[in-house]
């Protein structure tokens, strides 16, 4: 009546009509925004597995744990035309929820089969022999990630998730005994003496990557980061990088087996302080191995690799090199010198395998195939009288 200011249903009507509206905007608002996009690598994984069909399926889900979409997960690929895969997932439901697109993804970049399980093993008992000490190795790497359960990965993970991952591996840490004792260095408030020597010793990862900012990797920089290494430097942790964690074990020198037992032992215990400061474990799929927010390290996640001189396979030719590695399950790439130049015969020799095979089996691929390429690259010396 008199006092609304408002008489009859004439204002009602109106107000209604005004709410039709904003339905009727945001209806519109939503197809923009759920729009099937223009995805710009389109030689990449994406483009052949993310159909309309399954765009316009999983466009409007959201992730329970970290509030993922599948536009976040393939927002490389759309944003650069130069991506072989172009998905990233922001926790572990984003393989459960959208696996119509990242199951077929999977299979075709690691060859499995639909129905394929995948197999864990760190027991370094199990491993025969080592690579030949008179092989020319300058030095190991092997690096695996681990993300833990109830925590969104790097593209889509929290500010307060990933504080909480940051603390529950400092707590880890700090329990560390023997060789793998050392310390902790956050990103945020960094003393300069460190940074430097961080820089120094090729530990520290930066900001900058326009690939990990596209994906989501880079929010809240550098809140929640960091890297610990022990006291020797054969044992190093990136923090909240591409993974939650990322473990290295390496060393001068090709004692491949010593560096598996190093990384074994320092994931144990990274494990069980975790447990039991917070009752998770570590993200194991039955069918994927360790979870990973790059779908190409699912599995083992794992890169063990040799820096090696091969003379007589430089002088052979790069191209059968390559062919030869291909054969025995192992990936070849040249190596920087110090100065960022080509060294010439060195090269970095390390499995081709991720998922589909435990770590045992890749290790001992590598250790047999690099002792493999260096009695034929002798060979292959007296061939070319080097």
């Amino acid at each position: 009546g008199e006092s609304g200011g408002q008489t009859g249903s004439s204002g009602i009507n109106a107000e209604y009509g005004g709410v039709n509206k904003l339905y009727e905007e945001d209806l519109e608002l939503q197809k923009k925004i759920f729009e099937f996009p223009t995805i710009q690598s389109t030689h990449s994984l994406v483009a052949k597995h993310v159909t309309k069909e399954k765009w316009d399926k999983l466009a409007r889900h959201i992730t329970a744990t970290a509030g993922f979409t599948l536009a976040k997960a393939i927002a490389c690929a759309v944003e650069f035309d130069n991506q072989h895969c172009g998905i990233y997932a922001g926790d572990w439901d984003s393989y459960k929820d959208f696996a119509d697109v990242f199951d077929p993804l999977i299979q075709e970049y690691h060859g499995i089969s639909a129905d394929a399980k995948h197999t864990s093993d760190m027991d370094f008992s199990k491993i025969t022999g080592n690579v030949n000490p008179k092989a020319p190795v300058h030095s190991t790497r092997i690096r695996v990630g681990r993300s833990i359960d109830g925590y969104g990965l790097s593209p889509g993970i929290t500010k307060e998730q990933r504080i909480g991952v940051e603390k529950l591996f400092k707590a880890a840490s700090e329990k560390f005994a023997g060789d793998l004792a050392g310390n902790y260095y956050p990103l945020t408030g960094m003393d300069e003496a460190v940074r430097q020597q961080l820089v120094d010793d090729h530990f520290l990862f930066m900001s900058g990557d326009r690939n990990l900012q596209v994906a989501g990797m880079e929010r809240d920089w550098p809140e929640g980061r960091g890297i610990f290494h022990n006291t020797d430097k054969t044992f190093l942790v990136w923090v909240n990088e591409e993974d939650q964690l990322r473990i290295i074990s390496m060393e001068k020198g090709g004692d491949v087996l010593g560096v598996f037992k190093r990384l074994a032992k320092g994931i144990q215990a990274v494990g069980d302080s975790v447990q039991a400061e917070s009752g998770k474990g570590f993200m194991l799929d039955e069918k994927y191995g360790y979870v990973h927010s790059c779908p190409t390290n699912l599995g083992t996640g794992m890169r063990a690799s040799v820096h090696i001189d091969l003379p007589g396979w430089t002088k052979e030719g790069t191209d059968k090199l390559k062919a030869r590695c291909e054969e025995l399950a192992l990936q070849p790439r040249g190596t920087r010198g110090e100065s960022g130049g080509q060294t010439g015969i060195t090269y970095d020799i390390s499995n081709k395998h991720r998922l589909g095979y435990s770590e045992v089996q890749l290790v001992q691929t590598m250790i047999d195939g690099v002792n493999k390429l260096y009695e034929e690259d002798l060979a292959l010396q007296k061939k070319h009288g080097i």
